[in-house]
Formats: C-alpha cells, structure tokens, sequence
C-alpha cells in the first residue's frame, strides 16, 4: 500500500504563535479543519518525501526499560510484537465530540477518573496507538481543567510541556469536529513509538500528522516541541490511501 501523496502548500497555522497547542492537542486538530476549509479547490501538492517526517527515533530500551516492559502505571500486559499490520477489534467511546478507543483490561485507558482523565496505555504498539489517540481525543472536550492534566500528566517534560500548561486554560469547545479514520505504526520499540493518525473533518475532508510516543513511568507520554507545538504539522490528504482504516462512527 502507498500513502497518499497529496497535502496543503498553504502555510500551516500550527506553527504561528496564536495556534501554539496548548495542552489539549486537539486544538491543532480544529485548526486543520479551519485551514483546510479555507483553501482553494484543489489547491494540493507532494508531500514530503518518505522519511522527512520528523519522529522519535526508536531505540533500544536500558536495562531498565526492559526490565519494566510489562510493568504499565496499572499493571496492563505487555507485547514483544514491534508492528501492527491490522486494526484492533476496538470499543469506542465519546470523549467530548471524538469517538476514543477503549479497552481498560488490555490496551488502555486503564485508569479513567472522574473528571475524564484517561491514562495507563499498554506497552506495545497498540497501547502506543490506543494512547495517541485518547491523548488527543481528551483535548477535543476543551475542558480547561482536562487539557490541564493530560499535559502534566501525558506529555514529556520540558519546555514546550511548560508553554503547554501556562496555554490550558484558553482552550475552549469548538462547533468544528473531527473523526478518527485510520493509522499507521510508522516505527515502534520498547521506548518510542511514531504514530501517523488519520482524521475526518465534519466536512468531509482528510488529514494526518504523526505523533512522536516515548514509554515513560510505565505509560506512553507524547513529545512536543520546544515551542509547544506539535513536532509533526498536521497535512491534508486526499484519501486515505495508504492507512490501515480504524474508526469509531
């Protein structure tokens, strides 16, 4: 299968300052949608070449981290599998406007709270792809209180977590959505993991970006840039050429 080539030659509001991701993420999500209704027909162009894509290189663990590989936050199973070729078999459930997977025995979110924080994400490629997604989806919600969290809790520490936090209480509900429509594990190992989501506006059109994953006290935590931007812009696809289809409507 090959992905589709095809993106916006606009230029991408995530990286100007009034888009910064602010702790929900999702944000950015919203945004592409904005974007993409904006541009002219057709307006369409090459992505970048395979492996442009900035991404989180996949290592091997420490001792430590293999060590711990079973050892999720609360206690999911682990996996020695390093590739998904097929979709899950998933339940879904709304987080805000977003249909989220679930599986809290086997995947994640092992842990939701009350306020609808959900953590604890399998230590394996599809506890990599369920937490991509729910780290997302959590944002959609533009529940100041939950972006909060989710950026303290499941994003990696440093300065663009910081810029992250201090942007939280800005988030708001949007009339906009945006729906979960396939993946790619694009890299994987017992440290780091890149995920390329495919998404669908309520508009009908594509888009992706791929989400940078470590494996960090015993849960998937998403890099952000310095900036606290996402380090991946989202893009525009025509199709969904190329993405293993995964959807929860």
């Amino acid at each position: 299968m090959s992905q589709s080539t095809e993106s916006t030659t606009e230029s991408n509001p995530f990286t100007k300052p009034g888009f910064l991701i602010a702790a929900a993420l999702v944000v950015a999500l919203i945004a592409a949608a904005v974007v993409i209704f904006l541009l002219p027909k057709g307006q369409d162009t090459a992505q970048p070449a395979p492996g442009t894509t900035a991404s989180v290189t996949p290592g091997t663990a420490s001792p430590s981290a293999t060590a711990d590989a079973g050892k999720s936050v609360c206690g999911l199973p682990s996996s020695t599998e390093t590739a998904l070729g097929t979709a899950p078999n998933s339940r879904w459930e709304l987080v805000g406007k977003m249909a989220a997977p679930t599986d809290p025995k086997t995947f994640g979110p092992g842990t939701t709270d009350a306020d609808g924080f959900r953590s604890c994400f399998a230590h394996s490629p599809t506890g990599a792809l369920y937490a991509a997604a729910n780290i997302l989806a959590m944002g959609s919600a533009g529940d100041p209180a939950l972006n909060r969290k989710t950026t303290d809790q499941l994003l990696m520490p440093g300065p663009g977590r910081d810029i992250a936090m201090a942007e939280a209480a800005d988030t708001s509900p949007s009339n906009s959505s945006v729906q979960f429509r396939g993946f790619i594990i694009k890299s994987y190992s017992p440290s780091a993991a890149n995920v390329d989501l495919a998404f669908q506006t309520d508009k009908g059109l594509f888009g992706h970006a791929v989400l940078p994953l470590h494996w960090a006290d015993g849960d998937w935590k998403l890099a952000i840039a310095d900036s606290g931007q996402l380090i991946n812009e989202m893009s525009q696809l025509r199709d969904l050429n190329g993405f293993i289809a995964w959807s929860g409507t």
